[in-house]
């Protein structure tokens, strides 16, 4: 059974925190943000950290969330921005506390590797949602979503996708988050059970031959077979090659799944761009896809 934190309330503390690369500016508007939603904000030491490209030492960074995952006053965990170096600290990372008084964690990018491990071993939902690195960029729409998922608001989003979708209707349990970040903990404790879920799958600036081996990997040990659904969000920013790979990410990933009976939708608004909607990781959901059309709900 996959526990739901508890909703926020106007009054709770929040605290923000950096698992892996600094912050390379001022977040003041997405604190305001916070803050606007009624919540006490509390930044951590690896917030305004440096070393080298992360955001203070590993041992700071570790140390920094250790704290607030084992405080009962902080009710949820916002990671400022993604990058990487979450894989270097989370086997420092003791999870004791935070599953005797569970609270939201949330980040995507890099910080899939926690979202994967706290839902693999806790058993506790987390959120891939934007982030304060993202929030002056991001959609009033796709904010909303992460201040509706924490107040504990029922959501669905609807969109039309401009590549065909695989029909079908299912229901699950949600799981995913950035492909490079899930392929990497494969065969760790922090690895995903795939079987009889609902998979959502974001990625960014990767060559197409790159996906195409990522996706494969997950094939070959089983992992897309057994699925109820499949959600593709964006896979964007893709780097060019001298000589063209010959299909567009889409078609890379269509050629791969196309067997499979489930339901397949592509172009979700989930990942690196400003409509980042929040994806409850661990929560029961609902997917209707017809061609071209998507209704996702959760229950």
């Amino acid at each position: 059974m996959i526990k739901q934190p508890p909703y926020l309330k106007k009054g709770d503390k929040i605290a923000l925190v950096c698992p892996a690369k600094k912050l390379p500016k001022s977040i003041d508007y997405a604190l305001s943000v916070l803050k606007s939603w009624g919540l006490e904000v509390i930044i951590g030491d690896s917030v305004y950290a440096s070393h080298h490209q992360f955001a203070g030492t590993d041992a700071l960074r570790a140390k920094d969330i250790q704290q607030f995952l084992d405080d009962p006053a902080i009710k949820a965990i916002i990671s400022g921005r993604g990058g990487y170096g979450t894989i270097r600290i989370i086997d420092e990372l003791d999870f004791t506390k935070f599953e005797q008084n569970p609270k939201w964690f949330v980040g995507f990018s890099d910080i899939t590797v926690l979202l994967s491990h706290i839902i693999t071993t806790t058993k506790i939902q987390c959120l891939h949602a934007q982030m304060p690195y993202t929030f002056e960029e991001a959609t009033a729409e796709s904010l909303l979503s992460l201040k509706k998922v924490l107040f504990g608001e029922k959501q669905s989003y609807n969109y039309i996708s401009d590549f065909n979708n695989k029909s079908g209707v299912c229901e699950g349990i949600l799981i995913g988050g950035n492909l490079t970040l899930l392929c990497m903990v494969q065969g760790s404790v922090s690895e995903m059970d795939f079987d009889g879920k609902i998979l959502f799958l974001e990625d960014v600036g990767e060559h197409e031959f790159s996906i195409d081996r990522m996706l494969r990997m997950l094939k070959r040990v089983g992992k897309l077979s057994k699925l109820k659904g499949l959600i593709i969000g964006a896979f964007n920013e893709i780097e060019e090659e001298k000589i063209s790979f010959g299909q567009t990410a889409n078609e890379v990933i269509w050629d791969i799944v196309k067997e499979y009976n489930y339901p397949i939708c592509f172009n979700f608004p989930t990942g690196h761009i400003d409509n980042n909607l929040s994806m409850t990781l661990g929560a029961p959901v609902e997917l209707i896809v017809d061609t071209n059309t998507v209704n996702f709900k959760y229950l």
